[in-house]
Order: structure tokens, then sequence, then C-alpha cells
């Protein structure tokens, strides 16, 4: 199925798997790419020579394009750019908007840069900048998110830009394809549905709660770090729901002192980055505290398998997600349930 998204990138199929942290790494990106799918490695919760470990590892088991995910805020990001630029990685996408400045260097390299956004003035600007696509993710989708459901911020953004959309939020089968395709986006992104796939590096209890949920259990909260947070309800969330102000920040105090340990970071510079996530937000001591160190939250579930202690972050299709297919099973089904789709669709009278 050839769309705009597919020729711009040069892979067969328009489905992309999206850049999650401690879950989008070498062997998943590998087997999603050798399904003629885009995959995305997920570099924020990689320091630089790991990130250039897995994009070597990334071509040794496919020729197929690939992406890195970055967070432009980073600061190492300049780094990080040269190194995409420097292994020939055909794919950077975004997190949060890059600079005019950073997608300029990245296109005058022959980068696709692919920013993800959630709001239609978002799009236009990083259109205004030279972006090649953004990835549209509507309210459905897992982690930070927003209020408006894919099926109204879609239309909106295809209609107030001229380079090709991703539809994300929501989406697991061909008929999801179908229905992006029928509002004019080029394509689909996937972060819950390729999570639970064979390739995912995720423990197995972990894919098992995320198989048990249903829609109900999948949450959106504050209360990890004062940002709207889509995840599967867990023993975490619901003790920092109930928790009042002071056990909050001394729960935050441990948690921080862990990642501290592990990231290496002193205190005054945790605070820092927690403040920097902050996105003007009104956030309580603990809540920077546990801003800085979510990444470590979500290890916690996503490698150690700890859903007692961690964060699953969730699109609300994981309540509708009952199997563990192989990336290339994945692909294939979801291109074979779309063309049956559009097979049955009514013709128009001549």
């Amino acid at each position: 199925m050839e769309t705009a998204f597919t020729k711009l990138v040069g892979v067969r199929h328009p489905i992309v798997q999206t850049g999650m942290g401690w879950v989008a790494g070498p062997r998943l990106v590998s087997a999603v790419a050798g399904a003629g799918a885009l995959g995305i490695l997920a570099s924020a919760t990689m320091t630089l020579d790991q990130l250039r470990s897995a994009v070597q590892e990334v071509k040794s088991r496919t020729d197929e394009p690939f992406g890195v995910n970055l967070r432009a805020d980073a600061g190492d990001a300049a780094e990080r750019v040269r190194l995409i630029i420097d292994e020939g990685v055909r794919v950077a996408s975004f997190a949060l908007a890059p600079s005019a400045e950073l997608i300029g260097r990245l296109k005058e390299a022959g980068v696709v840069v692919i920013p993800s956004v959630g709001a239609r003035r978002h799009a236009e600007k990083v259109a205004a900048w030279g972006a090649d696509a953004v990835i549209v993710q509507g309210g459905e989708g897992g982690g930070h998110t927003g209020e408006v459901a894919t099926t109204v911020l879609l239309p909106q953004i295809v209609d107030a830009v001229d380079i090709p959309v991703v539809a994300a939020g929501g989406f697991r089968d061909g008929r999801g394809l179908v229905a992006a395709l029928s509002y004019g986006a080029a394509g689909v992104a996937m972060g819950t549905r390729f999570l639970l796939t064979a390739e995912s590096t995720v423990p197995d209890p972990v894919k098992a709660r995320y198989l048990a949920a249903s829609v109900k259990d999948v949450t959106v909260t504050t209360a990890v770090d004062g940002l709207p947070h889509r995840m599967l309800r867990s023993e975490l969330v619901t003790s920092l729901e109930s928790a009042g102000r002071a056990r909050r920040l001394a729960r935050a105090v441990r948690h921080a002192a862990g990642f501290r340990r592990v990231s290496g970071l002193s205190w005054p510079q945790m605070v820092r980055e927690g403040l920097a996530m902050k996105h003007g937000k009104d956030l309580s001591w603990s809540q920077v505290l546990l801003a800085a160190n979510t990444p470590m939250l979500l290890k916690a579930s996503m490698v150690e398998g700890r859903t007692d202690l961690g964060v699953m972050a969730s699109g609300q299709v994981a309540g509708v997600i009952e199997d563990l297919p192989t990336c290339a099973e994945l692909v294939a089904r979801v291109m074979a349930e779309a063309q049956q789709v559009i097979d049955r669709l009514p013709r128009s009278c001549p």
C-alpha cells in the first residue's frame, strides 16, 4: 500500500512503531523494519554510547529504513543528531518540537524529520519550520497525552498542513488503518500494539498485565508527575492518588534517590531535570522529583518486571488487545485486514 508516508520514508507499509522508552530497542525495531514498517528506537533512556551501539545493532540485523526518537530538550541533542547523521539513520522523530535549526541540520543531511504533535498549532509550527511529516497523537494514546480524541484531532491537522500526517492513539488493526486513511492520514503509528508482540523485550508478567486489562483499567492520571499520563492502573498509581502531600514527597524522594544512584545525576541536576519537564505546569516538589525520574518508574516495569513499583504507560487500546503475535505476523495481519475492509466498502454508483 503506497502512501505519501511510505514514499517519503521508503517503507513498504504505512505503519509506524513508536519510540517507547525501555521498550523500543534494537530487537523490536529491527523486527518491525524487517516486516516492512517503520521501527523507531527510543533514545531518551540511552546514553550516547548506548544509542550508537543500538543503531549499529539494528543496522546489523536489517537493511530496511528505521528511525531514532530524540528529546529535543536533551543537553546532548546536538551530539545525538550528529550520531544519527553519521550512522545514516533514515528518520529522526521527536516527542517535543525540535527547533528550526535542528530540523534544518537534519534535513540538510538527508534525514527525514517527523515530530510528534498533540495540537493543530504545534503541527503548523513544525511544518513551517520544515518538518517532513508529523505523527498526531490523540488522547487515546499512551504516556503523556492530551484531551482531544484522535477522531477530532486528526482531521484538524490534516486540514492544517500540507505534509504527510501519521495518526496515533487507538490503533491496532486494519480497520483503524483504513479509518485513518479516510480522514486523510498517510499511515498509522502504534505503540501499545507493538509493545505486545513476541519481539518486545517487556517481561512476560508485565505483558500479561496488559493483556488482562479492560478498557476501564487504562487510566489518565496526573499523580505521577503532574502531567496527564495514560497508563495501566497499578498499585503505585493508586497509592500516589490516595497519598497526602507528605507521603507523596517521601515516596518521591525515595524514588529519586534510587534514580540518582543509577543515573549519576546530582540532586541539583535532578531538580533541574524535573523543572525542565514542567512545561509551565504548577507542580509540587514531589511531582518535580517524580517528573525527573519518571524514566526509572517506567524501567521498573518495562525492564525489571516490577508492576507493583513501576509505571506501565499504555494506550487505551490495551483493553482490546488479546494476543502476542510476531511483528511480521502483526504487520501482515493489519495490511490484510485493511485490504478486506477496502474491498467491502460500497462502490460509488455510476
